[in-house]
């Protein structure tokens, strides 16, 4: 797995993907100030192809998608 400076966006992201209940796109919109796009690609790009991790995503109640990752 590539390792992440401590701090970082990708750190910020992965600490959010991992709590129990995941993280939705509005949270990780704010935690790194990126477009809803730059999100989805940094998850299946970096989290996903890069750092081979399996990051789901579930529709929760009123629409709003939640994003995790196991482990």
């Amino acid at each position: 797995a590539a390792s992440t400076r401590e701090g970082s966006k990708t750190a910020k992201v992965l600490d959010l993907l991992k709590r129990p209940n995941g993280a939705t796109a509005k949270e990780l919109m704010k935690a790194t100030g990126w477009q809803p796009h730059s999100v989805r690609g940094f998850l299946s790009g970096t989290v996903g192809k890069k750092m081979g991790l399996a990051v789901s995503s579930i529709k929760c109640e009123g629409g709003e998608r939640s994003y995790s990752v196991k482990g």
